[in-house]
């Protein structure tokens, strides 16, 4: 795959040429529902065998080569150059196909209500060929222990059918809110831990579910070391029965960091107890928050490096979001929510109100702004080809276990041609 910044003047044609494909590949390939309205600033990906890299301020073939483990003397023969010569910025060179480094991938799925929509299972069926793991958001617990199951319709079919490993997500959500409260009775109350455990293992055996994801969030800042030895426990019961067993934890760039988000969260116990765990590093965007890229490379940087000195790489899935913000401005906290929009919907709404597409270097994300038919002024950020690349490259850097989406249902085309591009997906079974 290679990804295309559309320019002013460009056309799926041109493109085309300019790679030596067809205006059918590009457009299929991105699902576009418009080809021939591109968006500045957008961009493509485009199937091609290998992908080609223009040459930077500072490159020489050496270093060009090194990037891509290759030597320069290969380089050059691909490329039909002198391997002694100095290259021009802007001269375009073809980089084979790589090898692929093996990863495991996760994607939560979050029935609404007590059905599965038929988008949600559509969803399923499309992406879970990509996936190692297909999680449904979520198992609750009552105050006695025992599991309050979600709709999943489906899911364990689509599961089976494509190799996908079920993965049982357990959540303190209580009344459509994580509970500190019920998380402390869980992770504090005996009784109420073995209830849960038996139902967990009998629900896993019924069901098909082979890795049990405890997502504990908010829980008192008292309760570190109570759900230290809860998960010591269920580790030890489930395991005993062939049990994988994760869990998700908050973005933390330090053991000492403060909030009540973060403090119950021990990365260094968590990565010798549980066999992987799930990063969330996403949502410094949020809904209720100032306009802000949600996983910005830099800050996602940060709490992967603090991580890998608590834990292995070999434990660590990366979170990564399918999603966007669209904000109302001005900005005013307590006001009125930002809008959450799937990367092609955020595309659309460039297109619809005739802006253009900028991208953040330093974040690694695209933005834009607009203003609505009322006159109110918009800001936007989400996620497209050259974000989710960027957070693969760091996946491959530092030798990660994987990634983990939040959440099937959002159209991404790109990302998942960019995921078998870059990659070969585990799978369990």
């Amino acid at each position: 795959m290679q990804i295309h910044v559309v320019k002013s003047g460009d056309s799926l044609y041109s493109i085309a040429n300019i790679y030596g494909t067809t205006y059918q590949a590009i457009n299929e390939a991105n699902e576009l529902d418009n080809p021939n309205q591109l968006v500045v600033g957008q961009s493509l990906v485009i199937p091609i065998i290998g992908q080609f890299y223009y040459v930077q301020p500072g490159d020489n073939l050496y270093s060009i080569a090194q990037q891509f483990n290759l030597s320069y003397q290969e380089l050059a023969a691909i490329n039909n150059i002198n391997p002694n010569s100095t290259l021009s910025v802007g001269t375009r060179l073809y980089i084979p196909e790589q090898e692929q480094p093996t990863i495991e991938s996760n994607a939560y799925i979050e029935p609404f209500g007590n059905t599965v929509s038929t988008t949600l299972e559509n969803a399923a069926e499309k992406n879970t060929p990509y996936l190692t793991y297909l999680a449904p958001f979520s198992y609750r617990v009552n105050r006695k222990g025992n599991l309050i199951a979600p709709p999943l319709n489906n899911f364990a079919a689509i599961a089976n059918k494509n190799d996908a490993t079920l993965m049982l997500v357990v959540t303190n959500l209580e009344e459509g809110a994580f509970s500190a409260e019920l998380g402390n009775l869980i992770v504090t109350d005996q009784a109420v831990q073995d209830t849960l455990l038996t139902d967990i293992i009998e629900t896993a055996k019924k069901i098909g579910f082979r890795d049990i994801h405890f997502d504990f969030e908010f829980l008192p800042v008292t309760a570190k070391e109570s759900y230290n030895t809860f998960l010591r426990k269920a580790k030890d019961r489930l395991a005993k029965e062939g049990l994988l067993m994760s869990t998700a934890l908050a973005p933390k760039t330090s053991s000492e960091q403060k909030g009540e988000w973060y403090e119950a969260h021990d990365y260094q116990a968590h990565g010798e107890i549980a066999d992987f765990v799930v990063l969330m590093t996403y949502e410094w965007g949020y809904s209720g928050g100032p306009p802000l890229a949600v996983s910005p490379i830099d800050k996602v940087r940060e709490v992967v490096e603090y991580a890998l000195t608590e834990m292995p790489a070999s434990k660590i899935m990366l979170g990564q979001n399918l999603y966007g913000y669209d904000w109302t401005l001005p900005y005013e906290p307590g006001g009125e929510y930002a809008k959450a929009v799937s990367p092609q919907q955020a595309i659309l709404l460039a297109r619809d109100n005739n802006v253009a597409i900028e991208f953040d270097q330093e974040a690694q994300a695209p933005f834009f702004f607009y203003t609505d038919k009322d006159g109110k002024r918009h800001e936007v950020w989400f996620e497209d080809a050259r974000s989710i690349q960027s957070k693969f490259d760091l996946i491959k850097e530092l030798n990660l276990r994987g990634i983990s989406y939040w959440k099937l249902g959002l159209a991404f085309p790109q990302n998942w041609l960019l995921l078998e591009d870059n990659f070969a997906i585990k799978k369990q079974k």
